[in-house]
């Protein structure tokens, strides 16, 4: 996507000292000396981990992000949370409610 000054693939060491400048520039102070987006990978992890907590098929979003749904869950599962109530009121739209009261 990006090249270099002598038109190969941009370096690693370049890559993250304007990685590094661009949080300064675009978080708060508080948000740039915190571990928020410290490296470019953190993008991807925080856009999966989005995907699947609104409800994104996960055998969708490990497609999309190029896992195995074995890798996808084994990585990303302690991601979902409080979707209990939604999960359980899914199970109540098809079957109705549970007598026990969950």
């Amino acid at each position: 996507m990006f090249r270099g000054a002598r038109g190969g693939p941009v370096s690693d060491t370049v890559y993250t000292r304007i990685w590094a400048k661009a949080r300064v520039a675009a978080l708060t102070p508080a948000e740039a000396s915190s571990p928020l987006a410290d490296v470019p990978y953190a993008l991807r992890h925080a856009a999966v981990s989005t995907w699947l907590n609104v409800g994104v098929d996960p055998t969708q979003v490990a497609e999309w992000a190029g896992h195995s749904l074995h890798v996808l869950l084994r990585v990303y599962a302690k991601c979902i949370a409080g979707r209990q109530a939604l999960n359980q009121q899914r199970i109540e739209d098809i079957l109705g409610p549970d007598p026990a009261g969950w």
